[in-house]
């Protein structure tokens, strides 16, 4: 099968690169050439543009935000225009519902299928392909997507014809990923500053009630203090937990927890933590503390 691959950030350019492995020919397009031209050594073929990449039957876009999935699928990029007719767009970004919603529409009135399927998953688990992945849309091409599911990720959940609801579903995962985050943060501070040793804390805790991979990736990361390199940065964070309230205001449904974890990125973004992984929420509920 050839395969475009647009977007080769940390997530991205893990996932093209094993897809290479699995044996896809993957034309790769991102803005930076340079992680292009890095998977070339590997097999790839480097495009000089998105639409150059858009060659195959299946196009998958890894990129930041819904600005940059519009711009090159909608813009200037002109992926749709690319695409040839039935083939796939699958998109394995996080973006908003209405997004997905618009790109649904404008690729079925093209003759083309549109694939929600975002992950979830940190760079690590992008490069030991062991990403879990929520896709929806059509059955024909989900069918089509699945060997494609198959190298990047450990399981694939499956939820409908529609993708937008696959983009809900990853929202409502990343918010709780968020409060996880939040809530370890503050207790942290708590232990911290009452003197009682951080990384015992999280033994306990995650040796016990809390034996879940949530609490011993993200505690580790916060307990250590280390929110260099971002597996997903702060300012991406605030974008999920936005897209998921835009819904949330949308449904008439309150979610005051969201609200207080939206205002507290924009905090830690105000005093310039923009860049860090999105885990240094935890730094602000320490300095909330005076630490």
């Amino acid at each position: 099968m050839d395969v475009g691959f647009i977007g080769l950030g940390r997530m991205g350019q893990a996932m093209a690169r094993n897809l290479l492995k699995a044996g896809f020919r993957v034309i790769v397009f991102n803005r930076t050439r340079r992680r292009a031209e890095e998977l070339r050594d590997e097999g790839a073929e480097v495009a000089d543009s998105p639409a150059a990449a858009c060659r195959g039957e299946v196009v998958i876009t890894m990129l930041a935000d819904d600005d940059a999935v519009e711009e090159v699928v909608l813009g200037s990029g002109r992926v749709i225009g690319a695409l040839r007719e039935d083939a796939v767009h699958l998109s394995m970004s996080t973006i908003t519902v209405a997004l997905s919603e618009e790109l649904t529409e404008a690729h079925r009135t093209v003759g083309q299928h549109f694939v929600a399927a975002p992950v979830f998953g940190r760079p690590e688990a992008a490069a030991v392909a062991k990403l879990f992945i929520v896709a929806a849309g059509g059955a024909g091409s989900l069918d089509r997507c699945q060997p494609l599911f198959d190298a990047l990720g450990q399981k694939t959940f499956k939820v409908g014809d529609m993708p937008p609801k696959a983009n809900l579903i990853k929202l409502g995962g990343s918010f709780l990923i968020a409060s996880v985050i939040e809530c370890l943060g503050e207790v942290v501070a708590l232990m911290r500053k009452s003197g009682v040793g951080p990384q015992r804390f999280l033994e306990i805790l995650t040796g016990s009630l809390f034996a879940e991979r949530v609490y011993e990736t993200y505690g580790e990361l916060i307990v250590s203090e280390r929110y260099q390199p971002a597996g997903l940065r702060m300012s991406l964070g605030l974008k999920d937990v936005r897209s998921l309230l835009a819904v949330a205001e949308a449904e008439n449904v309150p979610m005051p927890v969201a609200s207080l974890v939206r205002d507290h990125f924009i905090s830690g973004i105000a005093r310039g933590k923009a860049d860090l992984d999105w885990s240094a929420l935890a730094r602000v509920a320490a300095e909330n503390a005076g630490l």
